[in-house]
């Protein structure tokens, strides 16, 4: 039930040399970790650079997840080294391999060029569609600035990219993060690009299969998926007419808004109500080509459920003021699912029989927050910040107290409302 707190692990990491060239190879390497959830995978890589072989090559820069310097493939699936804890890891094996799709230029080393070409390709950049003297206005509270606000937040790490099976067949494929960008600038009524960003964008959004594979292991939490089916949205509403704008050469004019896409909009919902009432495929003509998108119709909200934490008399015998459980269940969105296995800090108050449940993610990152018995503290491993026992925050920079979840006791067991 409860963690433990540190011990041996074996680490196999990908190695390559390309002055000897081949296929590449795996090397195991060994560890004592004082504490599992104090220690990142990047913390790891230094450990055996200077303790074991002082040739592993991997990048890395701030350490915070904000340059996106470090991802790689963590036990199979894409992350930043310097976000994942190992306590968050459940195998004793760990296996570190480079990012899908790109070419590897030294161990867990590789290639970005190909991803900031897509990336390029994407027309990422902001063209006015009229040159203002003073700053334009964009209130918070506009349908715009919410759209944008989902996935202003990339880090170009490439995590989706090397998750998504699209890019592999697909060459010309913009790729999640590129599209992602294209999102935001579409939704800017101030762009001057909009109808050949549009045009570009849809091209590569056929090719999306909607994996979610990008959405699951983005480290920021944005949906590239979402994104896409924005686009798509956004074509199917503006698509008549598109060929002739572009080969003409009228003023710029603001286009219709699309209806309004908010932050609490679930991927259900947003999938269904992209549909716009046309049935489960749209044709859309766009340059010459017709462009069609299945989307699935008529979906409900996801129900939120209540998950086990185990006997409330074992937890409350766990030793220390604060216990480590592990919640284990299936996240499900539509036909998007995925196993969860999160931990959660159970704060055990004997003496009043009261007990409080964390969420284990900092709120300003998103990183794995530890209990220190010593400090008695909840601390974050990448950047330092601090929580008092009740989850307050002592020090910066998270914003805001650690997320509390709804609890109850339901046939002797310890129940949490699922996140």
């Amino acid at each position: 039930m409860t963690d433990v707190k540190g011990g041996q692990k074996t680490f196999k990491v990908f190695r390559y040399d390309p002055a000897k060239g081949g296929q590449g190879h795996f090397d195991t390497f060994v560890l004592d970790i004082e504490d599992y959830y104090a220690t990142t995978i990047l913390d790891v890589l230094f450990r055996i650079q200077r303790e074991q072989d002082q040739s592993l090559a991997f990048r890395y820069a701030c350490r915070v997840a904000m340059c996106g310097s470090c991802g790689m493939v963590i036990n199979g699936k894409e992350g930043l080294a310097c976000k994942n804890v190992v306590g968050d890891l459940r195998t004793d094996v760990i296996t570190l391999r480079p990012l899908n799709h790109f070419p590897v230029v030294k161990d867990l080393t590789v290639d970005m060029e190909p991803f900031f070409k897509k990336y390029e390709d994407s027309m990422p950049y902001f063209e006015p569609a009229q040159e203002l003297q003073e700053p334009a206005v964009v209130r918070p509270d506009t349908w715009e600035r919410k759209a944008i606000d989902m996935a202003t937040d990339c880090i170009a790490c490439g995590c989706c990219v090397s998750s998504c099976t699209m890019a592999f067949w697909h060459k010309d494929y913009l790729g999640p993060a590129g599209l992602n960008r294209s999102m935001t600038l579409l939704a800017d009524s101030r762009d001057g690009l909009h109808d050949e960003r549009l045009a570009a964008a849809m091209e590569s959004c056929y090719n999306c299969r909607l994996e979610f594979n990008c959405t699951e292991v983005c480290p920021k939490n944005i949906s590239p998926t979402r994104a896409i089916k924005y686009i798509h949205r956004m074509a199917v509403r503006q698509g008549p007419g598109l060929a002739d704008r572009l080969t003409s050469t009228p003023e710029p004019k603001a286009l219709p808004a699309p209806e309004p896409l908010t932050p609490a909009m679930s991927r259900r919902r947003f999938l269904s109500r992209s549909a716009i009432g046309l049935g489960a495929v749209a044709g859309v003509a766009i340059g010459g080509m017709v462009t069609v998108s299945a989307i699935s119709a008529a979906f409900k909200e996801p129900e939120r459920k209540w998950v086990s934490l185990g006997p409330l008399e074992k937890i409350m015998d766990s030793p220390g003021e604060v216990a480590t459980i592990y919640a284990n269940y299936q996240l499900a969105d539509g036909f998007y699912k995925r196993d969860e296995h999160k931990p959660v800090l159970v704060s055990l108050n004997r003496e009043k029989n009261r007990i409080i449940a964390f969420n284990s993610r900092c709120t300003h990152l998103g990183c794995t927050v530890h209990w220190d018995e010593k400090k008695k503290l909840f601390m974050c491993a990448c950047h330092g910040g601090t929580f008092f026992p009740d989850g307050v925050v002592k020090s910066g920079p998270p914003p805001r107290p650690l997320e509390r979840y709804k609890t109850q006791v339901k046939n002797g067991n310890l129940l949490v409302l699922e996140a």
